[in-house]
C-alpha cells in the first residue's frame, strides 16, 4: 500500500482558518512528543532536519521492499508451476494477497502496543527491518512451503515499523503542522514505491520470481544499516517505551504471544499439509480483521481520556475510510492481472513487465503531493473528495474491463485509473494520519496510529473477498459495484460533515 507515514522538511504553515475545529480537541502536535517519551519545547527540535533524514532513508528501504513484493506476489501465486510460479486460481490469489496486505496494516496493533510498552519506538524499527529483511529471504527460497514462513516474518516486522516509525516522525516534526508533514513525508517514499516494481519486477519476471524477492531483502538491510548508523541524531526520540510493563504484565504478555504463535505455526501447517483449507482460513482471518478494528477502539474508549463524541466521529471517518481502500489495495492484485491478461504492452517490440505498471501510481503520487500538501480544506472534505476519486476510477476501470471482452485494451484505460486514485490518496492518507495522531491522548500514540492502519485493513480485506465474486460475476460489474460502495461513502461523509466536525480535533 503507498504506504503510509509521511513528514516535513521546512518550517510548518499554521492551520488553515477553516480546517476541522472543535474546542475539544488539543492543539496541534500536542501530545506527540510526550507520546514518545521525549520531552520537548514547542519550537522545532534540534537537528530536526537530520533526524527527518534518518526515518526517511529508513522508511524508503522498508517501502522498497513492501511494494517490490506487493507488485510481483500475485502474478508470482498465479503463474503456472512450468514458469516458476506456484499455479493458483485468481481468486485465491487474490484473497491471499488481500489477507497479506490486510495483516501487514493489522499487525500495527501488536507492534504499536509493543512499542509503546516494551521496546520502544527505535528498538521496534531495528526488530521489525530485520523480521522483514529475513521474511524476503525465506521468500527468494524456490520451495512452496517457504510462502507462508515469509510472508508470516514480513507482516510481523511491518507492524514493528510502521506505527514507530510513523510516531518518531510526529515527534521530531515540531508542534505544528503535522498534516503538512505527513504530506511531506509521504511524498519523499514515493520514489522506492516508483523504482521497487520496476527492479523486483523485472528481475521476477525476466530472470526468476525468487530473485525479485531477494532484492527486496537486500533493500531493508541496507535501510537498517543506515538507521542504526543515524541513531545518534534523533536525540532520543524513542528510545524507551511510553508506559513500560509491569513484571505481572510481562508474564501475561509472552503467555499470549508464545499462545498466538503455536496457533499460528499449527494453521499454517496443516494448510501447507492440506489439511486445512486455505480460504476457509483467509475467511476466518478476514472476519476478524473487519471486527478487531471496532472492538479494540471501544477498548480504548474505556481506557483512555478520549470523549465518546469524539471516538464515534473518528471510527466513523476511519469506517469510511475502508471503502477507499478497498479500492486502493485492487492495484496489486486485480489491475496488475487485468495489466497482464487484458492490457497491450507491446512498445516498439518489447513487452512491458506486468509490475511495471505498479510504478504508474506512485508516479502520480509525486506529481500530485506538492499540490495536495497546499490544499485547504475541512478533513470531512478532503474524505468525501477522495473516495468520490476512487469510485470514479472504478467506474473507467469498468467501461475498460467491458472493452477487453473484445481484445486486449490500451494501457491508457489503467493510466486513467491511477492518476484518479492517486489523486484521492493524496489526500486521504496523510489527512487520516493526522486525524489519528490528534485524536490519540497522551501515550496512546502508537496505537492510534495503528487503528489507521486497521481501518484500512478492513478495506483491503473486504476487496479481496469481493473479487471472489467474479467466478460468477462479470468483469465490469465487479468495478461497478466497488464504485458504487466508494461513492456512497462519500456521499455519507459529505452529508454528515455537520455533525461530525464539532467532535474532530482541529
Amino acid at each position: 500500500m503507498s504506504g503510509s507515514r509521511p513528514h516535513h522538511l521546512t518550517h510548518p504553515t499554521p492551520p488553515h482558518p477553516e480546517s476541522e475545529g472543535g474546542s475539544s480537541g488539543p492543539p496541534q502536535g500536542a501530545g506527540l512528543a510526550h507520546g514518545l517519551g521525549v520531552p520537548r519545547d514547542p519550537g522545532p527540535a534540534p537537528g530536526e532536519r537530520r533526524g527527518f533524514l534518518t526515518l526517511l532513508g529508513v522508511d524508503l528501504w522498508e517501502r522498497f521492499s513492501f511494494f517490490g513484493m506487493a507488485a510481483i506476489l500475485v502474478l508470482y501465486l498465479t503463474a503456472a508451476p512450468a514458469d516458476g510460479g506456484l499455479g493458483m486460481s485468481q481468486q485465491t490469489a487474490t484473497a491471499l494477497f488481500a489477507t497479506y496486505m490486510s495483516l501487514n496494516f493489522m499487525a500495527g496493533l501488536p507492534g504499536g502496543w509493543l512499542a509503546d510498552r516494551v521496546l520502544g519506538a527505535r528498538r521496534a524499527v531495528l526488530a521489525g527491518g530485520a523480521l522483514i529483511a529475513c521474511g524476503h529471504a525465506v521468500l527468494a527460497i524456490a520451495a512452496a512451503p517457504a510462502l507462508y514462513t515469509g510472508l508470516a516474518l514480513v507482516v510481523a516486522g511491518t507492524g514493528l515499523v510502521k506505527p514507530s516509525l510513523a510516531a518518531m516522525v510526529s515527534a521530531v516534526s515540531g508542534t505544528a503542522g503535522r498534516e503538512e508533514a505527513y504530506s511531506r513525508f509521504y511524498m519523499c517514499i514515493q520514489v522506492s514505491a516508483l523504482l521497487a516494481p520496476l527492479v523486483t519486477g523485472w528481475l521476477a519476471e525476466k530472470v526468476t520470481w525468487h530473485l525479485g524477492f531477494a532484492a527486496a531483502a537486500f533493500g531493508m538491510v541496507a535501510g537498517l544499516a543506515q538507521f542504526r548508523l543515524g541513531l545518534r541524531v534523533l536525540d532520543g526520540v524513542g528510545s524507551a517505551p511510553t508506559s513500560p510493563l509491569t513484571r505481572a504484565e510481562k508474564r501475561t504478555a509472552a503467555r499470549r504471544a508464545i499462545l498466538v504463535a503455536l496457533v499460528g505455526t499449527v494453521a499454517a501447517t496443516a494448510v501447507v499439509l492440506g489439511l486445512l483449507p486455505l480460504l476457509a482460513v483467509l475467511a476466518l482471518l478476514g472476519l476478524a480483521t473487519v471486527c478487531l478494528p471496532f472492538l479494540y477502539l471501544r477498548a480504548l474508549g474505556r481506557r483512555s481520556a478520549v470523549g465518546r463524541g469524539r471516538l464515534t466521529a473518528f471510527a466513523a471517518m476511519m469506517g469510511a475510510s475502508a471503502a477507499f481502500w478497498m479500492i486502493f489495495a485492487q492495484s496489486g492484485s486485480v489491475l496488475s492481472l487485468f495489466a497482464a491478461h487484458h492490457t497491450d504492452r507491446d512498445i516498439l517490440g518489447f513487452t512491458v513487465p506486468a509490475s511495471w505498471l505498479q510504478s504508474v501510481h506512485p508516479l502520480f503520487i509525486l506529481l500530485l503531493a506538492p499540490f495536495a500538501g497546499r490544499l485547504r480544506a475541512r478533513t470531512t472534505t478532503k474524505f468525501a473528495g477522495a473516495l468520490t476519486a476512487a469510485g470514479l476510477s472504478f467506474v473507467v476501470m469498468a467501461a475498460a474491463a467491458l472493452l477487453a471482452g473484445t481484445g486486449d485494451v490500451s494501457v491508457a484505460w489503467l493510466i486513467a485509473v491511477y492518476l484518479l486514485y492517486s489523486l484521492g490518496e493524496v489526500v486521504l492518507a496523510p489527512a487520516g494520519l493526522a486525524l489519528a495522531a490528534a485524536t490519540a491522548p497522551p501515550g496512546y500514540l502508537n496505537r492510534f496510529l495503528a487503528l489507521n492502519g486497521m481501518f484500512a485493513a478492513v478495506g483491503v480485506v473486504l476487496g479481496g473477498q469481493f473479487f471472489r465474486l467474479t467466478a460468477v460475476l462479470p468483469l465490469p460489474c465487479y468495478f461497478l459495484a466497488l464504485a458504487g460502495i466508494a461513492l456512497a461513502a462519500g456521499a455519507a461523509v459529505a452529508t454528515a460533515a455537520h455533525r461530525l466536525r464539532p467532535h474532530l480535533p482541529a
